[in-house]
């Protein structure tokens, strides 16, 4: 059917529909991805890897888009001593606090995108698997891996599509502090 019959009848299908007082409904837009501002303006030395971290998860999942400085939805600190972690006050909202100590030496890539992940709704799992990225520091100083497992950015993905049971969700979306992500700074000697 080219595209001039087409036309003409979605025309007449139109007219046809409003002579005899019927209305139809126009078919509702593909839902878009929720946006996560993130802010850097607390951690200027680590806003270059805040946009890496921002870029893996961008690329990692669906339903979701984290972008630098258009609004405060996540909040990046950078601190020194009492370790990287952070607070999330409910799903795509919340703080991560990066401490320098700990990044220098463990990957801050890794600490980054690790922390922002629990904004996202995931939880530690101390495996110490370095394939793992919400293993965190269990895997040791020598893991650099910023890269969630696609398990992790599945879960990611399901809970910003609302598609995870209510159980799932709750446990994912509500205010928590995750701490001791990173064991203790190490000593040297």
């Amino acid at each position: 059917m080219n595209s001039r019959i087409k036309r003409l009848a979605v025309a007449a299908l139109a007219t046809a529909t409003a002579t005899l007082g019927l209305t139809v409904a126009n078919p509702a837009p593909a839902s878009a991805a929720m946006t996560i501002c993130y802010n850097t303006s607390q951690a200027p030395s680590y806003a270059g890897i805040a946009n890496q971290a921002a870029s893996i998860w961008n690329n990692a999942t669906t339903n979701l888009t984290l972008t630098a400085n258009c609004g405060t939805n996540l909040r990046i600190y950078q601190i020194t001593g009492g370790g990287s972690y952070a607070q999330r006050t409910s799903l795509g909202n919340g703080r991560v606090y990066i401490d320098t100590q700990q990044a220098a030496q463990y990957s801050p890539l890794r600490i980054m995108t690790h922390e922002i992940g629990h904004i996202l709704g995931l939880p530690d799992n101390y495996n110490g698997n370095c394939a793992i990225l919400m293993s965190g520091g269990s895997a040791g100083t020598s893991c650099t891996n910023p890269y969630p497992s696609t398990t992790e950015a599945n879960r990611v993905s399901s809970l910003f599509a609302g598609t995870l049971s209510a159980n799932d969700r709750r446990s994912s979306t509500g205010s928590q502090v995750f701490k001791d992500s990173w064991p203790g700074l190490l000593s040297v000697g």
